[in-house]
């Protein structure tokens, strides 16, 4: 898919975030801050919005209690979302949703994906819709060429809830309205329970880890079969990383499973076996993940932290980092010192609440930390020592 890249998610009236934006997003983001501050809602936004995709915005919205639970305190709406992404070919989009309440229905109020031809040039609205109707650009292939004018044609939606990207993204003449389509739907929001991941899986088939991580055998075995240097990049990894674990093989049994062999116990899977740590199964899960063939457009994990040892946690953040280089874009929260200390200044974003909503406020932008890290002082020491609290207060 290239390297597309979001560079600004602004949020409106959508739970704790009445009004924030997070621009020029690196590759690599951590999000800091206590409990309740709103790091779960961000991911919450990305889970929204590919929920809004596969079913409509009404569905996605209910799954949240309804428009009211969903809308910032003491305000009537409408919810905004808007995402900036640079796409594959280099040029900026931004993509706009506005969502609202009209006779007691969820509506779209208006659903905009531009794209700015040149820096000077007027951008050209791909999708501008509202309610269930609205124009789509019919000449996109001509898009690049300075000259051309746009066509557009009318289109109707079959319900005011249905968002146009996923109605014209699946004809093959709105190209950058499928790119974009297929980035949304290809996001990842990680929500990995160690006690899905143990049962033995069934036999059956998987390319890419579910985001419970349950199918992490098959996609093992998929690894195994197709992608052999890449399975044996996990298992140097698991060696590498993992203390007590002096060796790990691979073999196939008869009936064509893997079978694991950690050190010298040995047994099916590493998920059945009642004697393999969690963080183990867990820092597998994520080598499995992180060494996907395809990587996903965006991968967005809570807390990656539990159930690993904080030894394994910088190297985790480098496997983050290396994965965010080849082309995935990454959004971690974390509560761990030891993680941020394998993560840029610059990378880290914190959330304070004020009066109820929250703040979000750059980390690299600080000169206080800022100095003490080019002092030699590592992020996760100045956050533990609540210095960015202290910072956050003084703004």
């Amino acid at each position: 898919m290239g390297k597309m890249q979001i560079e600004s998610l602004e949020i409106k009236n959508y739970r704790v975030f009445k009004d924030v934006e997070l621009k020029s997003l690196p590759r690599l983001t951590a999000l800091v801050g206590a409990n309740g501050t709103g790091k779960s809602t961000l991911f919450d936004v990305f889970s929204f919005l590919k929920d809004a995709l596969a079913h409509n915005v009404g569905k996605a919205v209910s799954r949240r209690g309804g428009f009211k639970e969903l809308v910032s305190r003491g305000t009537n709406g409408p919810i905004a979302i808007t995402i900036k992404f640079r796409e594959t070919g280099g040029r900026l989009a931004t993509y706009e949703l506005i969502i609202d309440v009209v006779e007691g229905r969820t509506v779209i109020d208006r659903e905009i994906l531009k794209y700015r031809r040149s820096s000077h040039g007027k951008p050209w609205h791909f999708v501008d819709f509202s309610r269930g109707s609205g124009t789509a650009i019919t000449n996109e292939a001509a898009y690049l060429l300075e000259t051309t004018e746009q066509e557009r044609k009318a289109y109707v939606l079959d319900e005011p809830d249905v968002l146009a990207i996923k109605g014209l993204g699946q004809f093959k003449e709105f190209q950058v309205v499928s790119g974009f389509r297929n980035m949304i739907e290809n996001w990842h929001i990680s929500d990995f329970h160690i006690s899905d991941a143990r049962p033995s899986a069934e036999d059956g088939f998987a390319e890419h880890l579910a985001t419970r991580g349950d199918n992490v055998a098959l996609v093992a075995q998929y690894l195994y079969e197709n992608h052999r240097y890449l399975f044996n990049r996990i298992l140097y990894s698991m060696k590498e990383r993992i203390p007590g674990i002096t060796d790990v093989e691979a073999k196939p049994t008869e009936d064509g499973r893997l079978v694991l062999r950690f050190q010298d116990g040995s047994f099916k899977d590493p998920f059945i076996a009642r004697y393999v740590s969690d963080g183990t199964i867990k820092m597998f899960a994520y080598l499995v993940l992180l060494n996907d063939p395809r990587p996903f457009p965006v991968l967005a994990i809570e807390e990656p932290e539990n159930q690993l040892y904080p030894e394994l946690l910088p190297a985790l953040a480098e496997e983050f980092r290396s994965y965010a280089e080849q082309g995935g874009q990454v959004f971690i929260s974390t509560h761990s010192p030891d993680l941020l200390n394998g993560i840029k200044l610059e990378e880290i974003f914190w959330l304070t609440k004020k009066d109820g909503f929250t703040k979000i406020h750059r980390a690299g932008e600080n000169e206080l930390l800022q100095n003490l890290v080019r002092e030699g002082d590592l992020p996760g020491y100045l956050w533990k020592q609540g210095l960015f609290e202290q910072v956050g207060q003084e703004e």
